[in-house]
């Protein structure tokens, strides 16, 4: 793994999710004179601003052919080295079970879904209180993976992010994805890939939910103008109050880890994370 190794971690887990998403390592075929694979990901125009800002994270590496809409890379011993831990014997895209030790950043979280989910949302109407109840539900499309093997990716994710999903079955593929099916792990999902996508908006339908709840509050509201439009949510996801703030700064000062502070105040690992972020932003730590 010598080229690979000498990519920095974000780019680690950029290049696993994008292959194990849209993107693909090619094939050299007999009599090509090619000695290295590449790696190519085809768009439609719809998302070149998000192939763009891909593109962006590791510009040494991506560049985009405007007239076949892909982004690509050089033929590069990378990819050669890289190639046999996504494809089997027969060339079927497989998870690479030997790299999910590198998938440690919300950025793979990030650039998965963002190639392969979607944001899909329940809405319930109640007209007696003339309210309207929007839940939103994370789904990765990863059917091309086996159950077996969604299942390891799934339990990667748990005991990396602490994020559950569950196994939904579909017709087409291996006949599962992935399915967040609780609130809490949906608004956790969200929260934990924030920082890695406010620089994208083209994809905040997906990654913002604030983005997102105020759209389709517009359009609600249009049909159903006497009607109040209410996002679910979970008491875990509250905002922090004052007192909550300063018990997390005397926790850490007292040396307590983030994973032992997130579970002494029933939080979220990566909810700890970044408000610690802010909180030594402020000054206060």
């Amino acid at each position: 793994m010598d080229h690979f190794d000498q990519l920095t971690n974000i780019q680690k887990n950029i290049l696993i999710a994008s292959i194990m998403g849209d993107g693909e390592i090619t094939k050299i075929y007999k009599g090509s004179r090619r000695k290295n694979n590449s790696y190519r990901e085809h768009f439609g125009m719809g998302q070149i601003k998000y192939r763009e800002w891909k593109m962006s994270l590791i510009p040494d590496l991506f560049y985009i052919t405007a007239k076949s809409n892909t982004l690509r890379t050089r033929s590069l011993p990378l990819f050669t080295e890289l190639y046999p831990y996504f494809y089997n014997k027969e060339g079927r895209k497989q998870l690479p079970i030997d790299l999910l030790k590198y998938i440690n950043s919300p950025m793979f979280l990030a650039i998965i879904y963002m190639d392969d989910g979607t944001l899909s949302i329940s809405k319930r109407h109640n007209h007696l209180k003339k309210s309207i109840y929007l839940t939103p539900n994370i789904n990765l499309y990863l059917q091309n993976y086996t159950y077996d093997e969604l299942q390891i990716l799934k339990s990667h994710i748990f005991q990396v992010f602490g994020i559950s999903f569950s196994l939904n079955k579909r017709k087409d593929g291996f006949g599962h994805i992935l399915r967040l099916t609780s609130t809490k792990d949906t608004y956790s999902y969200l929260n934990i890939i924030t920082e890695y996508v406010r620089t994208c908006p083209s994809m905040y339908y997906k990654t913002n939910w604030t983005w997102r709840l105020k759209e389709e509050s517009i359009i609600l509201i249009n049909q159903h103008p006497t009607y109040q439009v209410i996002a679910s949510h979970y008491d875990r996801h509250k905002n922090y109050t004052d007192s909550d703030i300063q018990q997390l700064i005397s926790m850490k000062n007292s040396g307590m880890k983030d994973k032992e502070i997130a579970l002494a105040l029933n939080r979220s690992y990566w909810s700890i994370v970044y408000k610690l972020k802010e909180i030594r932003k402020d000054g206060l730590l």
